[in-house]
């Protein structure tokens, strides 16, 4: 049996988000393939677990540990926007927590405690905040590294980097023995922005859990009575392209002006996007839910008409699947990873407003393309599940093992 040292941020239901949700995937489809998984995140409560794999929190190897931090100009800040004002270029908005330079290199320390302990063949580190928590690991421990790299630093930040950030992501990708990225458009942004060798680069898609209750909530709200509704879920940040979103829903309006927009999400935009629907006039048209989990992301997908994707860089873009999985006919942005993948659904680069606009409007109007989409979207997400990528990554554990 393969047994896997695995680093990452977050793993549900602890600090869930996007990269917490794919490493829990990824887990339990490796888990179905015979892997042995000991995942270690920052912060977890004691005795947290789950039925297939085991979850250590680094701060249960701290209690006994001494750290002494450094300082250095990246640890004044307390906010992301003291942050950008003292020390970042103004085009870069901080995507990240508080303190989360200091905590990746508590990670890093605490990591040599826990691979001398935790016995494994191969470590696996996720994105930039783990790497050099992989790259201590296996100076330990002698084991070969594979780092996953979900978005680069350029992704996040529309090209503007932060080059402490940027730094971090690099060296791992260097120590890496071998990378893997979740789409061949992040391929191509390692290959353009870092260029590491890319025989050291295998791409793996995501897939998407087969089967769950929430999928056949049937959720219908009384807004969908008198009305068809819109929605952006994600993160409300320069990447995902909300402002494009906003400046699509005052277009459509001009031609179904009963149509209700939803953006759900939170983010360092948010309140730019606020302020920007007032002034288009339209803040009696959206409707701001704020961040959503469980249950409620299922009743927003199946209480809307459309889901949106208008990511300006989006690395993969799960969120389409659980769209399709919700029965929602769904656009997405050319700019993205899942594109590569999917064919029943519209895509549109994310800066084509008057595209865009179009798509949405023939959507509301035409029953029939709706119900294509709807239809044919959902059949082809079955063929998405979680033990095709767990398979493939198995497969580059035993090659690097060797």
């Amino acid at each position: 049996m393969t047994r896997v040292l695995m680093l990452g941020w977050e793993f549900p239901p602890y600090k869930t988000g996007g990269l917490g949700t794919a490493c829990y995937g990824l887990t339990k489809g490796l888990a179905r393939n015979g892997v042995q998984v000991t995942f270690v995140m920052p912060i977890a409560p004691e005795g947290a677990h789950t039925d297939f794999v085991k979850l250590i929190g680094a701060n249960q190897f701290a209690k006994n540990m001494k750290i002494i931090e450094v300082p250095s100009t990246l640890s004044p800040y307390t906010t992301a926007e003291e942050y950008d004002e003292n020390y970042a270029p103004l085009s870069v908005k901080s995507v990240y927590g508080k303190n989360i330079y200091a905590e990746a290199r508590r990670f890093a320390k605490i990591a040599k405690a826990i691979a001398h302990k935790e016995k494994h063949d191969v470590i696996h580190a996720h994105d930039w905040m783990t790497y050099e928590a992989g790259i201590v690991a296996k100076k330990t421990s002698h084991k070969p590294l594979v780092v996953h790299i979900h978005a680069t630093e350029f992704d996040r930040t529309g090209d503007n980097p932060n080059p402490y950030i940027a730094h971090k992501e690099y060296e791992g990708l260097k120590a890496a023995d071998i990378i893997i990225a979740n789409s061949n458009f992040t391929k191509a942004n390692v290959l353009k922005h870092y260029k590491i060798p890319e025989e050291k680069i295998r791409v793996v898609h995501w897939g998407i859990e087969e089967d769950h209750p929430d999928y056949k909530l049937n959720y219908q709200s009384p807004l969908n009575k008198d009305r068809k509704m819109v929605l952006f879920l994600g993160r409300v940040t320069l990447q995902k392209g909300p402002d494009y979103f906003i400046e699509v829903a005052k277009k459509v309006l001009d031609f179904e002006p009963k149509t209700l927009f939803i953006i759900a999400g939170d983010g360092d935009m948010l309140p730019r996007i606020i302020h920007r629907a007032h002034d288009l006039g339209i803040s009696d048209k959206v409707i701001f839910t704020g961040f959503l989990q469980g249950q409620d992301v299922h009743k927003a997908f199946q209480m809307a008409d459309l889901y949106v994707m208008p990511s300006v860089s989006e690395p993969f873009g799960l969120v389409a699947l659980e769209s399709l999985k919700n029965n929602t006919p769904t656009i997405i942005s050319k700019q993205s990873g899942v594109s590569e993948v999917l064919k029943h659904c519209l895509k549109v680069d994310f800066w084509d407003i008057n595209r865009m606009t179009d798509m949405i409007v023939n959507v509301l109007r035409n029953p029939e393309l709706h119900e294509e989409l709807r239809e044919n979207g959902h059949s082809e997400v079955q063929k998405f599940n979680l033990d095709e990528p767990a398979r493939k990554v198995h497969e580059i554990y035993k090659e690097v093992m060797r």
